[in-house]
């Protein structure tokens, strides 16, 4: 199944649909999701989104819920079940298709690095069972299942786990492309 993965994202490789998901990703990252921050924040700083909450523990999250008041925690929630559906699949292709990219002009075809390509679906996967988690505990307020903020602090520390790897892979396919001189590696 990952190799099939991985070879599709070879092959859906192509320099001008990196550059749309790129423009999707910074439209979303660099401007929708700032602005739907600071409308959360409503004038109070200190809010933050539950997501990016990172070595956090229990007793934090259901505090931010608290601060949210009643009205952003129905706005947050229905983010979670729209936009932030569609963040993790505009990332998944981004920094999976830029990574089979340089991973194609940095490496030989038949490199194990090359399957590495795929790690942007960790990121992808456990920010969606985050997605879940956020929208139960934001849906259950006032009630606060520890257990459940316990596995949203786990679920946020792996996907930005896969993120930061996915990182530092697009770094080591960048170098081996430099050093290739960007060209395809058969």
């Amino acid at each position: 199944m990952f190799s099939t993965l991985s070879d599709r994202f070879y092959k859906w490789t192509k320099g001008w649909l990196i550059f749309a998901f790129f423009i999707l990703y910074g439209f979303l990252a660099g401007f929708l999701f700032p602005l739907i921050q600071r409308m959360m924040q409503g004038g109070s700083d200190g809010i933050q989104p539950l997501d990016v909450m990172l070595f956090s523990n229990p007793e934090k999250i259901f505090s931010m819920i608290e601060r949210y008041g009643p009205y952003n925690r129905l706005f947050y929630r229905n983010v979670e079940l729209t936009m932030d559906l569609v963040y993790p699949i505009v990332y998944l292709f981004f920094l999976g298709l830029l990574i089979s990219w340089l991973f194609q002009r940095g490496f030989a075809s038949d490199s194990p690095m090359r399957k590495y390509n795929i790690m942007p679906f960790g990121a992808w996967f456990f920010d969606l069972l985050e997605n879940t988690v956020i929208v139960n505990l934001l849906s259950v307020y006032p009630a606060q299942p520890v257990a459940l903020a316990w596995i949203l602090v786990v679920l946020i520390a792996v996907k930005w786990l896969f993120a930061g790897a996915s990182i530092l892979l697009i770094l080591t396919g960048l170098v081996m492309a430099i050093r290739n001189g960007f060209k395809k590696q058969e």
